[in-house]
C-alpha cells in the first residue's frame, strides 16, 4: 500500500514539474515559425532608416583647418573620441544648435551627415578651408524589465536587438520574449511603441532589428514565471528531495502506528 502511494505521488510530482520548465519553444531565439509553435512571421524592412536628430540630442563636432589662430580659439584640437574635455552641444526645442562663432544652426529631422555638411557650409563661410566631423554624443540605449537594467553605449553604426540585448548578459528565463518593446523617442511627438516577438528569424532585417540612440527596451516577466525552473536538474533536485521527505514521513507515520499497537 505504501509503495502505491508512494509510486502515485513521484508520478505526479513528476508530471506537475516537467509542465514547469522552459522549453525551447518558450525561451529559443531564431525559430522557424511554423502552424504548430505560433511564431509570427515579420517582413523585411528593405529600406533600414537612418537615425534623425531630434531635440534634447547632444552633437559634438571636430573642425578641422589649417589655420593654426582659429584652431587654438576654437579648441580644434582637442578630439571628440576620446577627449574628457568635450563640449556637448543641445538641440533646442526649436530644433536649432549653437555652435561657436556660428549663428543658430536648423538640425533637427536630419540625419547626422546631413547635419555635419549643413554645418559645415555654416563655418565655411568664415573659414574658407573648414572640415567638419560631427558625432552624436547620446549615442546610448536604455534596458529594463526582467534583465540587467541599465544605460549602454552603441558602439557601431548599426547594431541590432541581439546584440544589444548580449550587452546585459541576455534575457532572463522569465523574460517574455513574445512581448518585447521598444520606446522609440519620436522628435517632439508622442513616443512610437514597437512589440514584437524576438523568438522568430523573421526578425532579422525586419522594421524591430535594429537598435536607435536613445531606445528603450522593455522585458516583461511572463505571467506563469513563479510555477517555473530553469532547467531539468531543478526538476529532478525538486522530485528529488520532495520523494525523500515523502518517504521520510510515511516511515514515521508507520513507526508511530507500530509504537500504539
Amino acid at each position: 500500500m505504501r509503495k502505491n502511494i508512494v509510486y502515485l505521488l513521484v508520478l505526479m510530482l513528476t508530471s506537475i514539474a516537467l509542465t514547469g520548465c522552459y522549453s525551447h519553444r518558450v525561451i529559443g531565439l531564431l525559430q522557424e515559425p511554423t502552424k504548430n509553435n505560433k511564431i509570427p512571421v515579420y517582413e523585411k524592412d528593405s529600406m533600414p532608416h537612418e537615425y534623425r536628430i531630434h531635440v534634447n540630442d547632444e552633437l559634438i563636432y571636430r573642425l578641422i583647418t589649417m589655420d593654426e589662430t582659429i584652431s587654438k580659439v576654437l579648441g580644434t584640437n582637442q578630439g571628440y573620441s576620446n577627449s574628457q574635455y568635450v563640449n556637448s552641444y543641445r538641440v533646442y526645442d526649436d530644433g536649432t544648435v549653437d555652435f561657436p562663432f556660428l549663428a543658430p544652426v536648423h538640425v533637427e529631422g536630419l540625419t547626422i551627415e546631413e547635419a555635419q555638411d549643413t554645418i559645415k557650409t555654416a563655418f565655411r563661410k568664415i573659414i574658407p578651408d573648414a572640415d567638419l566631423k560631427l558625432a552624436l554624443y547620446n549615442k546610448t540605449f536604455t534596458v529594463i524589465g526582467d534583465i540587467r537594467s541599465g544605460e549602454y553605449y552603441i558602439y557601431k553604426e548599426k547594431m541590432n536587438i541581439f546584440e544589444a540585448l548580449a550587452m546585459t548578459g541576455d534575457l532572463m528565463n522569465s523574460g517574455d520574449r513574445r512581448h518585447v518593446r521598444i520606446v522609440r523617442p519620436n522628435g517632439n511627438e508622442d513616443p512610437e511603441v514597437l512589440e514584437f516577438d524576438i523568438r522568430t528569424n523573421t526578425i532579422i532585417d525586419s522594421k524591430y532589428y535594429y537598435i536607435y540612440p536613445n531606445d528603450v527596451i522593455y522585458v516583461a516577466r511572463t505571467k506563469d514565471s513563479f510555477v517555473k525552473v530553469a532547467s531539468y536538474s531543478g526538476v529532478l533536485g525538486l522530485i528529488t528531495s520532495s520523494v525523500s521527505l515523502l518517504i521520510t514521513a510515511l516511515n514515521y507515520s508507520v513507526t508511530l502506528s507500530g509504537s500504539a499497537q
